[in-house]
């Protein structure tokens, strides 16, 4: 299974280290956000990562909404489990709950499948910046604090018409902000496409926090950043 390098389980609960959920980001979704850098102060597993091996473990439904409780840190025993009321938790081993998630449809465990549309939606979702956020943060006349840029992943939720052997693609459809304060929520809308006919739609939610006033050319030291880490990255692999 791909996911096979990005996670262990020593046991019957799933365990990331700091090291495999960077790799994760780095590789799967071209996620270059300092919070899932080994060494960062408030490092956190990507939400893409755990999106991945619930669909790894659960299969792929036509219907599933995903929410973000709280940010998972390095070495956390999780457990994956789904409850009488039909929601799949993600847990610690005290009952912390990090992520849960609502499903309706049909199923399909096809790993090829499976695999298939995990990877089209990590390296959507691996866009938020700055392909997303930089100009949606512009046009609004604000931007993250850029000594510690805070984006949170919410929530997101997808509706796919059939799953027989899709080989899908993402497009962004629509993106929002709405500013509230110091904080920020970003609303990204996408479509699912296979052999160029519409097949699903889907959104995500982000959240922006420590917000300040947009200023043009610290955005573009932090931009020309992410590409000099995506570029090492490549020429590393």
């Amino acid at each position: 299974m791909f996911l096979d390098d990005y996670h262990s389980r020593p046991d019957s609960r799933f365990c990331i280290t700091a090291e495999q959920a960077s790799r994760f980001a780095k590789r799967v979704a071209g996620d270059f956000n300092p919070i899932h850098n080994p060494d960062a102060r408030r490092f956190c597993v990507p939400g893409d990562l755990l999106f991945a091996l619930v669909l790894a473990r659960f299969g792929l439904s036509q219907r599933m909404t995903f929410r973000f409780l709280s940010m998972v840190g390095a070495g956390v025993p999780l457990s994956f489990d789904e409850d009488d009321d039909g929601r799949i938790r993600v847990r610690d081993d005290g009952g912390k709950c990090y992520l849960e998630v609502e499903r309706g449809g049909d199923v399909t465990h096809d790993e090829a499948v499976v695999e298939a549309f995990t990877r089209c939606y990590v390296a959507f979702s691996g866009k938020n910046f700055p392909h997303y956020l930089k100009p949606l943060m512009e046009d609004s006349g604000v931007m993250f604090n850029p000594k510690r840029p805070l984006v949170i992943y919410d929530s997101m939720g997808f509706s796919l018409e059939r799953l027989d052997g899709i080989a899908p693609g993402l497009e962004l459809a629509d993106a929002s902000l709405k500013v509230i304060g110091k904080r920020a929520d970003a609303l990204l809308e996408f479509r699912i496409v296979a052999a160029g006919e519409e097949v699903g739609t889907g959104s995500k939610k982000l959240v922006v926090s420590g917000l300040c006033d947009y200023d043009a050319g610290v955005m573009d030291g932090v931009v020309e950043e992410f590409y000099r880490l995506k570029a090492a990255h490549e020429a590393e692999a």
